[in-house]
This record gives structure tokens, sequence and C-alpha cells, in this order.
């Protein structure tokens, strides 16, 4: 893998992992208000894995663990690989007020907690900085 491409997955799993723990946090917080008070690091855990609440944020985890598998795979990532990745967490990082699944979560995060509205400024700054245009399109190409 060229020096550039795992840069750039590093970079990206670094922007991803940053942003689903802002998620997480909001997520956490308004669980223990709606639901229950979570009372442990390890009843955290057992909720993210498996309660509904927390489901939505499994694409987001998914795709931390697809940029991990090609950091770590036995074959080189190209150039094009890094760019898909970049698109796909663009596009989920892309609200939709009636969209399924995460990118509907996501946007209803985005109206309630303003830690996630700067998290996501943040995200969005540093996908750009990583060559993904608002539109999808990587620069690096």
């Amino acid at each position: 893998m060229a020096d550039a491409t795992r840069e750039r997955l590093t970079q990206l799993r670094h922007v991803l992992l940053t942003h689903h723990k802002a998620l997480l946090d909001s997520e956490r917080v308004r669980y223990d208000h709606d639901v229950e008070r979570i009372k442990s690091s390890g009843q955290m855990l057992n909720l993210v894995l498996h309660d509904p609440f927390f489901a939505w944020l499994h694409e987001l985890s998914e795709l931390i663990v697809m940029i991990d598998e090609t950091l770590d795979a036995e074959e080189p990532a190209t150039a094009a690989d890094a760019a898909r990745l970049l698109a796909q967490a663009r596009a989920l990082l892309t609200p939709a007020e009636s969209g399924p699944g995460f990118r509907g979560q996501y946007f209803d995060a985005l109206q309630r907690d303003p830690d996630v509205v700067i998290a996501h400024g943040a995200a969005v700054k540093a996908l750009a900085g990583l060559g993904v245009e608002a539109d999808g399109r990587d620069r690096a190409q």
C-alpha cells in the first residue's frame, strides 16, 4: 500500500472514530434521560452491541471496521479503494430528514444536540481535507 493511501485511510479512520464517539456520547445522554441510567461501561458496551436504541450507529461502526480491514489486508489497498471508502464516509455523514437507518437517525441527532453539530462540522471539514468534495467526488483521482 502506498504511504499516501495508508495515511489517507488512517486519517479517515481517526475522523470517523472521533465522530462515532461524539454520537455515542450523545446517545448515552439521551438513553440515560429517556430510558434508564447507564451504570457502567460494561452495560454501555452491551447496549451499543445489542439494544435497538443504539442499532442505528452500527452502520458507522461497520464502515470503520471496513477501513481497519483494508489497512490490515495482505493485498495493498489502492488509491481507488481509499477513494471508495472516503466517498462512503461522505455519503453516510449526509443526514436525511426522512432517510432510513443511519442517515435519518443522524438527522435527528443533529437537531437535538449541538455537540453533534460541532462534530459533524469537524468531520465534514476533515473529509474535504482528505479529498472528498461535498458531491462525493474524490479530488485525488
